[in-house]
């Protein structure tokens, strides 16, 4: 899978009050959540990003609150992945299990900027800066995790085991 998007730029320790405030846990609809991510760093992030785009960050990207809500703004806001140059632990596993791929990378968090155009190859962890013309490794996403991704997280992933295999129906193709 790649991934490839306009870069939004924030800093270190981003925590995950300031991905999704706490004044708006009222609610667990992806949607709503979406709607206010990241508005704490940037009121108007949501009405400039695109679906697709990608956010790079410093050091300690989703610490604080151990919260599902915060990956599942992200993606909902429709940011495909987070390159940091490392994330909290707690982060990292809700990122997973909510079907946001991340990738941690020191250089290319301290030399992508806002604006540039990245290609994230999940498979190898390659990340290009097409604007800048350079290269950076991430550790890439193994198959099994990414397959998890790609069911849309943990849940949807155990979901989709716990049915089995689709019934095959000659001369039909999987609905799957």
């Amino acid at each position: 899978m790649k991934y490839t998007g306009r870069v939004w730029k924030f800093g270190d320790h981003i925590d995950t009050d300031v991905i999704i405030p706490a004044r708006h846990l009222t609610t667990s609809d992806p949607k709503e959540l979406g709607s206010h991510c990241m508005e704490d760093a940037d009121p108007d992030f949501v009405k400039k990003v695109h679906k697709g785009d990608i956010i790079v960050a410093g050091r300690n990207f989703g610490s604080g609150s151990s919260r599902e809500h915060a990956p599942i703004a992200i993606k909902a806001a429709g940011i495909s992945c987070v390159i940091a140059e490392n994330f909290a632990r707690i982060f990292y596993r809700n990122a997973f299990n909510m079907g946001l791929p991340i990738f941690e990378s020191p250089e290319a968090a301290q030399t992508i900027k806002t604006g540039d155009v990245v290609v994230v190859n999940a498979e190898t962890g390659l990340i290009e800066d097409r604007t800048l013309k350079k290269k950076f490794q991430a550790e890439p996403i193994p198959p099994f995790m990414q397959e998890l991704i790609d069911d849309g997280g943990l849940v949807a992933h155990i979901n989709k085991k716990a049915q089995g295999p689709e019934p095959k129906v000659q001369g039909q193709k999987s609905k799957r």
